[in-house]
């Protein structure tokens, strides 16, 4: 899909999602005149930065805790999230 009118803009846009995941640009025409483009955005990859990341840690000043604990609140999450909508079947 090379070109799209407005119309079809509004009506087609699976087809548009689609051509623009796979990396091609549409023209989009208005009254018989080309008046844009659309164009897929480049995606930024993030770099970690690990001295940042230890920074915000420390400054978030969390508890420490142990794996068992860990586990614990892991379980009780679990349980309190789930268990509710399984006993109800």
């Amino acid at each position: 899909m090379d070109v799209i009118t407005t119309t079809e803009l509004r009506t087609k846009t699976p087809k548009v999602i689609e051509t623009l995941l796979q990396g091609g640009v549409i023209d989009i025409i208005h009254r018989s005149k080309i008046v844009g483009e659309i164009r897929p955005k480049k995606a930024e990859a993030k770099v970690f930065n690990a001295k940042r990341f230890l920074k915000l840690a420390k400054k978030l000043n969390l508890p420490r805790r142990s794996e068992k604990e860990l586990e614990r609140n892991f379980r009780e999450h679990i349980e309190k999230k789930y268990v509710k909508s399984l006993s109800r079947h």
